[in-house]
């Protein structure tokens, strides 16, 4: 992890072309901060303009405190507008396309596995939004202290107690980061063949036995093999929904198969979700499902032929 130092500095008001020059080469990182902040990819799109508004509003201000932190002064207030304005508790949280995260320059901003994975992202959410601020600030990005403070007129000992109490609500959730494994493209493989073959025990295989998936936004959850019959018979029992094509992608830094169904009378199979896939010593503990929206931003085709 690396603090956030930008050499660029302004001494003058800059013109739009100037401001595009100097903001523009920090909106991906941005964009994956209010992502954090707010669980979803499609609010971070809104943030990210309402960032860049609120900054061409205020570019006078653009002095020697560093671009970079400045953008990210205000794309914090702004999430924290956000999430005081929302109407509902819960937020609707989305996956975030690797070939995005890939954007990333990697000597401005190392993006760790544990700090975007769905796990962490759903834990943190449960913060209150400005200990949410502080603990992406100082642990995801490795802010200081007075950095940290700085941002969010605070005092020091004021943002080290909110991280303190936002490290203790992180660990009570019981949230831990699961690691890279060298086996979970196999495991996505026997995944993606069991769920085209209809082979139930082949996929009960592969997961634990308190597997949990869920469905955001529905509140449902479903929680052990057993409690997945209802899903097995929707899928794949004789009066299902259809035929199966699944392709590997990944999101969040974690495997996951995008589903396309061909169900009776098509021809072709369209997209119809995407199931992002948590693993934990070898077997898949979690399984998040969510609509295919977000498949033009993963890449993928709008539909398959029988030689997908």
């Amino acid at each position: 992890m690396t603090a956030l130092h930008d050499p660029c500095h302004a001494a003058e008001p800059v013109d739009q072309d100037d401001f595009t020059e100097l903001t523009a080469r920090h909106r991906r990182e941005l964009h994956v901060h209010c992502y954090r902040m707010l669980g979803s990819f499609e609010d971070a799109d809104d943030l990210v303009q309402e960032t860049f508004l609120r900054a061409w509003r205020a570019r006078d201000d653009l002095r020697d405190d560093g671009v970079r932190a400045w953008l990210y002064k205000i794309a914090t207030n702004a999430c924290l507008d956000a999430i005081r304005s929302r109407k509902r508790r819960a937020p609707y949280l989305q996956p975030y396309p690797d070939t995005l995260l890939d954007e990333l320059s990697p000597d401005r901003i190392v993006v760790e596995r544990e700090t975007i994975e769905l796990a962490y992202l759903a834990a943190i959410q449960l913060l209150p939004a400005r200990q949410r601020a502080v603990l992406i600030l100082r642990d995801v990005l490795d802010w200081s202290a007075a950095e940290t403070a700085g941002l969010l007129d605070l005092t020091v000992p004021a943002a080290n107690s909110a991280l303190q109490r936002a490290r203790a609500t992180l660990r009570s959730t019981q949230w831990t980061p699961s690691r890279p494994s060298g086996d979970e493209q196999a495991l996505l493989t026997g995944m993606i063949e069991a769920h085209e073959h209809a082979d139930i025990d082949h996929f009960i295989r592969l997961v634990r036995d308190d597997i949990r998936i869920s469905m955001p936004p529905a509140p449902m959850t479903y929680l052990g093999v057993a409690s997945m019959k209802p899903l097995f018979d929707l899928a794949f029992g004789p009066d299902g929904m259809g035929e199966w094509r699944l392709l590997p992608t990944s999101v969040n830094r974690t495997p996951a198969a995008a589903s396309y169904l061909r169900r009776p009378g098509e021809v072709g199979f369209r997209p119809h979700r995407l199931d992002v896939f948590r693993v934990v010593d070898g077997l898949v503990t979690q399984i998040h499902v969510f609509d295919a929206r977000m498949f033009d931003d993963l890449g993928l085709p709008k539909e398959l032929g029988d030689d997908a």
